[in-house]
């Protein structure tokens, strides 16, 4: 879910703007899935436009709060949400850690770096969500650490029901500042696509792993 509209046409201007998301409904991008995809998202590329780093991590650390009160500690899903998540622990003034993908073959072997004490309440934060199972990954890896995961809260979601279902089954109460139905419309408000562009986009969200096979 997104709590203000304004702010998910807003971020979606700006990721718009700088190219953290590109819309090509007639030169489709290839994901590592084999999936063709009229839409790439890259969110690192946020980080590089300090005003608009600043933009996500204000309204991230807002919404926290209000949703959840301040957490004792704020988790980054590796990789690509450490540094979005550092910025919204340094402005909540929290700790921070981060959850990899599988624990590690060397030293200490941890799956979650940083120091987390058990009970603690922990928000997650991503930078983009698709199916949801990488997300949810490091979520249960952060409830055998005995801790209590409040939520998530990601920059934007594609929106799949595939998603949804994965968080509603796991229990995980999940905002994004922005999703894919406030890009469509902002990006056609923006001109960055056409009315027959709209269909075409629309279309692949309801079927993305067969849609121009």
């Amino acid at each position: 879910m997104i709590l203000n509209k304004d702010t998910a046409n807003a971020t979606a201007k700006l990721l718009l703007q700088i190219k953290a998301i590109k819309l090509e409904p007639k030169n489709p991008f290839t994901w590592a899935s084999g999936w063709k995809s009229p839409i790439y998202c890259d969110n690192r590329i946020t980080l590089s436009y300090p005003p608009i780093r600043n933009f996500l991590k204000e309204n991230m650390a807002k919404i926290i709060v209000e949703k959840y009160g301040k957490p004792d500690v704020i988790a980054g899903v590796a990789t690509g949400a450490i540094a979005i998540g550092v910025l919204v622990a340094q402005e909540l003034g929290v700790p921070f850690i981060y959850v990899r993908p599988e624990a590690k073959k060397h030293g200490r072997q941890n799956q979650i770096e940083g120091f987390l004490e058990k009970g603690s309440n922990v928000v997650v934060v991503e930078d983009l969500i698709s199916t949801g199972k990488s997300s949810l990954h490091a979520v249960e890896a952060l409830n055998k650490a005995d801790v209590n995961v409040k939520g998530m809260l990601a920059i934007f979601t594609y929106g799949f029901e595939i998603a949804d279902t994965n968080f509603k089954s796991a229990n995980i109460d999940l905002t994004t500042l922005s999703n894919y139905s406030h890009l469509l419309e902002q990006a056609l408000t923006d001109s960055y696509i056409s009315e027959d562009e709209v269909a075409t986009l629309s279309e692949w969200r309801k079927s993305p792993s067969t849609w121009n096979q």
